[in-house]
């Protein structure tokens, strides 16, 4: 009778065992199962995720692209020469007035930022001056599909070279020293290409100047 008993505890304790082996397999068989099902599920959120940012982005792509271009396209209005004739008073014991004739050419880096070279002329009865300068032209209104605005103000600032050229009885004598010159004014469109102004600056040597421009708005 004892050795059945024991033989007996033995078998209950065997199926004790695997009944735990059983549970504890069939437990990790679910979490392997939802592990397998969670990381799927994280895969394809995220794959759906990629797709609909990389929608996103190609669709801003195809809307920022083209109009970027065509603002660049719009804004940024055509090269302009320019003439100028007008009064200069320089200071000397109170004000030599003189006149002047000019040029110069503008080239837009920016819708509203320009660059080019500016040359003028001042004559005199027994002297002349020769002022070469490069010049920063800021317009403070923004062009309208390419064109400046029918009145647009604007700054200049330039620096360069200052000439001056005297005639005596013993010969002519020519100098050379800095020039800058600031200021600003308005300018107004008269058709399609061409443009009226008056602007005032001040400059060095040290003189005051106002003049009447003409623009020619160039290229198509």
């Amino acid at each position: 009778m004892r050795f059945e008993a024991t033989q007996l505890n033995r078998v209950c304790r065997t199926a004790f065992v695997v009944r735990g082996d059983l549970r504890r397999w069939h437990a990790a068989a679910i979490i392997s199962e939802m592990g397998r099902e969670t990381a799927g599920a994280l895969r394809e959120s995220r794959r759906i995720t990629r797709t609909r940012i990389g929608v996103i982005f190609g669709a801003l792509a195809m809307h920022i692209v083209p109009m970027t271009a065509l603002v660049v396209a719009q804004e940024r209005p055509r090269p302009t020469a320019e003439f100028a004739v007008g009064w200069v008073g320089f200071a000397d014991d109170g004000i030599v007035s003189e006149s002047l004739v000019g040029a110069a050419g503008r080239w837009y880096l920016r819708p509203r930022i320009s660059v080019g070279p500016e040359v003028v002329y001042i004559g005199s009865d027994n002297h002349s001056h020769l002022m070469v300068t490069g010049n920063v032209t800021w317009d403070l209104l923004a062009p309208i599909d390419g064109r400046p605005p029918p009145i647009a103000p604007f700054l200049v600032v330039g620096g360069g070279v200052f000439q001056t050229r005297e005639t005596f009885f013993s010969g002519t004598f020519t100098s050379n020293e800095g020039a800058f010159t600031a200021g600003g004014g308005v300018r107004a469109a008269i058709g399609d290409r061409i443009t009226i102004g008056v602007d005032t600056r001040v400059g060095w040597e040290l003189h005051l100047r106002i003049s009447g421009l003409v623009g020619l708005r160039l290229g198509r």
